[in-house]
């Protein structure tokens, strides 16, 4: 789904924070970057949504180069980027609008969004009347309302309480599995949801990803990552994931690979 081949990146006047870097993202997968700050997890998001461009290499998605606006991907950041002068149905709406929906379509799939993400009957509220965690399912529904095959997430859930944080780790993991329920990463991965999450929480890389990309660097300054499965996605369904030995066994598998990759104070 996403390929990063050979890519070089800087910020302007600094020294390459990427080099030469060639990573492979599977579709109809959870794929979390987890690492120290400053380790590039967040830019290599950006370089998926097409908000940065590499100095060189290339990005693609979907077997095309990236481009800014790319109607099938959905991005939802730290600040859940909602309008404030528009109620929980505008806002779930727009991308909608901007598209050409009929009302008619629009509605249906608005409704749909807000069931999914238990955001029924808060339509006509706006979003400072909301609390943290519905602001964030907010974001999530507007994003899954547009059908997106790629979802870009930058530490969606670092702000909220833990309750809070967990339901909503809880839905996106229900979500998730729903799209990508009969999806495979063949020829039937077009149909199912491909999730790059950036995060610092190990708990939450074991709860959501099905492949797990530890980010650190060499000695020399060069971003490294290693890349492990977690059968635990697999094993066990959500509900019971917390509290199953094997969730402690991944999110110890997790800190020992970060521990090995990080080189500097340990994080």
């Amino acid at each position: 789904m996403i390929r990063y081949r050979n890519v070089t990146f800087a910020h302007p006047n600094r020294p390459p924070l990427l080099r030469d870097l060639t990573l492979e993202l599977e579709p109809a997968l959870t794929h979390a970057l987890i690492g120290p700050s400053g380790c590039g997890k967040t830019t290599l998001l950006y370089l998926a949504a097409g908000l940065y461009a590499p100095l060189s290499g290339e990005v693609s998605v979907a077997g095309k180069a990236v481009s800014p606006g790319r109607r099938e991907t959905a991005v939802i950041l730290q600040d859940h980027g909602l309008f404030p002068w528009k109620t929980v149905r505008a806002n779930l709406e727009l991308g909608l609008r901007l598209r050409g929906a009929k009302r008619e379509e629009r509605r249906a799939l608005a409704e749909k969004a807000l069931a999914d993400t238990a955001m029924a009957g808060h339509d006509r509220k706006f979003p400072k009347q909301l609390s943290g965690g519905e602001r964030q399912r907010l974001a999530i529904a507007r994003a899954l309302v547009l059908a997106p095959d790629l979802l870009l997430l930058d530490e969606p859930f670092s702000a909220l309480d833990a309750m809070t944080r967990e339901r909503l780790q809880n839905r996106l993991a229900e979500l998730a599995a729903s799209r990508n329920a009969g999806a495979s990463s063949g020829a039937d991965a077009g149909n199912g949801l491909t999730v790059l999450l950036v995060t610092h929480d190990l708990a939450e890389a074991a709860f959501l990803a099905d492949r797990i990309h530890v980010m650190g660097r060499s000695p020399a300054g060069d971003v490294r990552i290693r890349s492990l499965d977690n059968p635990l996605l697999a094993e066990v369904p959500p509900a019971e994931r917390r509290a199953s030995p094997r969730f402690l066994e991944a999110c110890a598998r997790i800190r020992t690979v970060l521990e090995e990759t990080f080189v500097g104070e340990a994080p």
